[in-house]
């Protein structure tokens, strides 16, 4: 192995051993921990120490790093309390996830470390968003982004790369090919030579790099940086090394052929690099047994605290209440000017009114600049805020989704537009598993909204007509609203831009232009879990969301006998469930009209809470009325079968006999 110093002090070559020491060291003493039963799980990085290391002092301190749960000298580089740290591993509540993650599932704000999730794949499009946070500031600060060879053959890292190249990101991709995706080995993970190849399909400037070399690392990419600095692009950077133990300890290495092994044990990056600075005469054997005592007393001297640290007593409280980030919400009342518009109207005036009070607003969506959306929606917004804050997207909607991600993490607030609903699917994950866990996980709040145009009535058969808010409701962590009216619409949709969790709007299709309200035309706020009363009465409980709402007030239209209350939802997480125990306790009898299909919808989880809190006050079973459990068909016929209108009146006429 060659080592060039280039302009590197002494001071600067000790500073980056002192570096690439001390995870060496720490995962030393875990595998210790690990064979005494005090540390359940371990994800090493030995043979791997360079890239971490290098890359992190690379960084400056203000700069994000998206590290793996190999790179242990990223937190060390970074100077994160070593107590912490062993608290983090252990599971206690000094840690960073306090108890609810483990290994490296983490981040912190305060030393700009935005940790994993299992699915890999997500934190490539977050590093996305932080690093446009960046470029919209001009900042000139660079984001590093970690993944592994096997993560390379995941959509998410496609899609990153490629809106990086498009947007023109200042973000280092950095693969750690290590040989193995657990026991699978390169082979059978790419067929190309180098995944740095893999960055000329996206136009991404691309380097294969010794991942063993400390030097070579931090050079090239102080290199690298300066010019990221002064023209903002991403680079896609594949460092070879080898992952001398198991994926985890306890997969072992039997499948990795011994050669390659001992192959691999001579390019050991701490002890060649130990070797280098020995025969230059930076480094003597007094100062680096000094180096490995100072660090290991340190370690011993951090693992007492965490030790005597008590585990955590769980509370349900404690639990409930960390699901979402606090929300203190501020009511805007209005004016009496109001407008006769539409609901799409409403949408707009929302969107725009919201663009102005939060200069921090950004806006992704396929097609929504200069087009103005699919619907029209954000038609002429490009003029009124320019490019850098309505920004047409790839068709990539899962990388887009953890951009949203990224521009909360850097202090910006983000609108994402699903074309169609249905298309949230590729979406799915960073939306379930990333935006709905952070604040529980590690106190980090995802600021993003997630609009979904929806609903059937138009014939637009099964990939662009459903209403699939029940995939959401279940999640812990995200907000699900679900307005009727133009008013609504414009009030909730405001609340939900100013509130700091994640919020799935739903919008359906079918109400943009056909329904019409007087509308404030100043801003206005309504909260979120607070349901309307449509109307009153004493004979029955009907409770609706979205489109049902309408056609339930044209069946009572119809049947103007029925005394009923029609309760709107509005909003599904958090759900009203005050009004409606009230309203059932008061009526006896209590219907729910969902457009979506009806088994394992929200109408069933509403029934059951009925016939928990109120059964004694029921004079009839609690009834449920859906679509047919099928795809949404396209011909009219078909679709108007599919969909609950006409089978509505029929039950709520049965229901009211009992």
């Amino acid at each position: 192995m060659i080592f060039y110093r280039e302009n590197l002090t002494d001071a600067q070559l000790l500073d980056l051993y002192k570096k690439i020491l001390k995870p060496r060291l720490i995962e030393e003493k875990m595998l210790i921990l690990i064979r005494q039963g005090k540390v359940s799980k371990w994800f090493s990085g030995i043979g791997q120490e360079a890239i971490a290391v290098g890359v992190t002092s690379v960084l400056d301190e203000s700069e994000y790093v998206l590290p793996m749960h190999r790179n242990l000298g990223v937190f060390t580089t970074r100077n994160i309390p070593l107590h912490r740290l062993f608290s983090q591993w252990q599971g206690k509540a000094n840690g960073f996830t306090k108890g609810r993650d483990r290994s490296f599932h983490f981040g912190t704000q305060e030393y700009k470390i935005i940790g994993m999730i299992s699915h890999l794949g997500p934190q490539l499009g977050i590093a996305d968003g932080i690093a446009l946070a960046d470029k919209l500031q001009n900042n000139k600060k660079v984001t590093a982004v970690f993944t592994g060879e096997g993560a390379t053959s995941e959509g998410d890292f496609h899609e990153a790369l490629n809106i990086a190249a498009v947007w023109k990101l200042p973000v280092m991709f950095v693969i750690e090919n290590n040989g193995y995706g657990l026991s699978t080995p390169t082979n059978e993970q790419y067929l190309c030579e180098n995944l740095a190849d893999k960055g000329i399909g996206y136009g991404i400037e691309s380097h294969v790099i010794d991942g063993n070399n400390i030097l070579e690392v931090y050079n090239k990419l102080s290199q690298l940086k300066r010019e990221m600095q002064e023209n903002p692009h991403p680079v896609l950077l594949e460092f070879k090394t080898f992952r001398m133990r198991g994926h985890e300890e306890a997969s072992g290495t039997k499948y990795v052929p011994q050669e390659l092994m001992d192959e691999w044990a001579v390019k050991d990056p701490v002890t060649n690099y130990r070797k280098y600075l020995t025969e230059t005469g930076v480094l003597t054997a007094e100062f680096d047994e000094q180096l490995h005592n100072e660090i290991k007393q340190e370690i011993d001297e951090n693992l007492a605290i965490a030790n005597t640290e008590p585990e955590i007593i769980p509370t349900y409280s404690g639990e409930l209440n960390d699901v979402y980030k606090d929300f203190d919400y501020e009511e805007y009342t209005h004016s009496e000017e109001v407008k006769n518009i539409r609901f799409i109207d409403a949408i707009r005036n929302s969107l725009e009114q919201s663009m102005w009070r939060n200069k921090n607003l950004v806006i992704m969506g396929q097609d929504i600049a200069e087009y103005g959306g699919a619907f029209k929606i954000t038609e002429g917004f490009v003029d009124a805020f320019g490019k850098e804050r309505i920004r047409n997207t790839p068709i990539c909607e899962s990388a887009v989704v953890s951009a949203g991600m990224g521009l909360s993490i850097n202090g910006y607030k983000a609108i994402v537009e699903m074309q169609f609903a249905d298309f949230v699917s590729t979406g799915f994950n960073p939306i379930v598993n990333l935006l709905a866990k952070s604040h529980y996980r590690w106190g980090e709040n995802a600021d993003v909204v997630v609009r979904m145009p929806c609903g059937g009535g138009t014939q637009a058969g099964p990939f662009h007509s459903q209403t699939n808010e029940a995939w959401f409701t279940k999640t812990p962590g995200l907000k699900v609203v679900y307005p009727a009216f133009p008013y609504d619409a414009k009030g909730l949709l405001n609340t939900s831009i100013n509130d700091p969790n994640p919020v799935l709007f739903f919008e359906h299709k079918q109400l943009y232009r056909s329904v019409y309200q007087d509308v404030p035309t100043d801003y206005y706020t309504l909260p979120l879990g607070k349901a309307s009363l449509i109307k009153e009465g004493n004979s029955v409980t009907i409770i609706a969301f979205g489109a049902t709402v309408h056609w339930a007030l044209d069946t009572l239209e119809k049947n103007p006998q029925i005394d009923a209350d029609l309760i709107d939802l509005r909003t599904l997480q958090p759900l009203d469930t005050e009004a409606i125990f009230a309203s059932v306790k008061k009526t006896g009898k209590a219907i729910i009209y969902q457009e979506d299909t009806m088994f394992g919808g929200i109408a069933s989880d509403i029934s059951a809470l009925i016939v928990e809190n109120c059964f004694e006050f029921l004079d009839g079973p609690v009834k449920r009325v859906a679509s047919l459990d099928s795809p949404i068909p396209f011909t009219k016929a078909l679709e108007d079968q599919f969909l609950a209108k006409d089978r509505f009146e029929e039950t709520l006429l049965d229901l009211l006999k009992y």
